[in-house]
C-alpha cells in the first residue's frame, strides 16, 4: 500500500517512529513532500520540541532512511483538489504518486478526495496494516521498543504509550499478544 503521511502524524515522536518503522519493515510505502516536511520542522520548532538544527537533522534522517519517499511534481494537481485549501498540497501529493491513503489526524480537512484515495486516521491505518501483517508489525514495534533508552521500554510499555494517539491499534495488538 502506498500512503502519504501528513505532517500531523510525523510530528509526535512515538507515532512517527511507529509509522516509519512499520514502513521500513515493508508494511507500506511511506511518502511525503518537501512541504509536508517543512510543516513538521515548523511545528517541532514552534512547539519547542526541537530547535531548528535538531528539526532539520530529523528531516534529513527521514530523507536518508526513505530515499524514495519524496513526492515531486504534486504542484500540478493542487488547484484541482477539493479538500480544505491548507491541505490541498497533501492530496495533490497523494494524487501524484497514486497513493491509496493519506494518513492524517485531521480527517475533516480531507473530505473531498480524488477517486481511489482515502483519508485514514493513524489508528485506522495502523490497524489495517496490522490486520494484514501482524508478525511484521510486531517485529517492527519490538525493535522500536528495544531502541529506547531514556526511558527504556518494552513492547507492552510502548503499546501503553501508543494507547492515546492510536487506541484501537494498541488494543488490537495487546489482544493479539495475549492470545499467543
Amino acid at each position: 500500500m502506498i500512503a502519504v503521511l501528513d505532517a500531523d502524524v510525523l510530528f509526535p515522536m512515538i507515532l512517527r517512529d511507529t509509522l516509519l518503522r512499520v514502513a521500513a519493515a515493508g508494511g507500506f510505502r511511506a511518502h511525503w513532500s518537501d512541504r509536508i516536511l517543512e510543516e513538521v520542522t515548523h511545528n517541532l520548532v514552534d512547539q519547542h520540541r526541537a530547535d531548528e538544527a535538531q528539526a532539520r537533522r530529523l528531516v534529513e534522517t527521514m530523507a536518508s532512511a526513505f530515499p524514495d519517499a519524496r513526492v515531486q511534481g504534486w504542484e500540478r494537481h493542487e488547484a484541482a483538489m477539493r479538500n480544505h485549501p491548507k491541505d490541498r498540497h497533501v492530496a495533490a501529493a497523494a494524487q501524484e504518486i497514486g497513493a491509496a491513503a493519506i494518513v492524517t489526524s485531521n480527517l475533516k480537512d480531507f473530505a473531498e478526495l480524488p477517486a481511489g484515495i482515502v483519508a485514514q486516521s493513524p489508528d485506522a491505518f495502523l490497524l489495517t496494516v496490522f490486520e494484514e501483517a501482524p508478525d511484521l508489525v510486531i517485529g517492527a514495534m519490538t525493535k522500536q521498543a528495544a531502541s529506547y533508552r531514556k526511558p527504556a521500554m518494552d513492547l507492552l510499555e510502548l503499546l501503553d504509550t501508543l494507547a492515546k494517539p492510536v487506541p484501537g491499534f494498541s488494543r488490537a495488538v495487546c489482544a493479539w499478544l495475549a492470545a499467543r
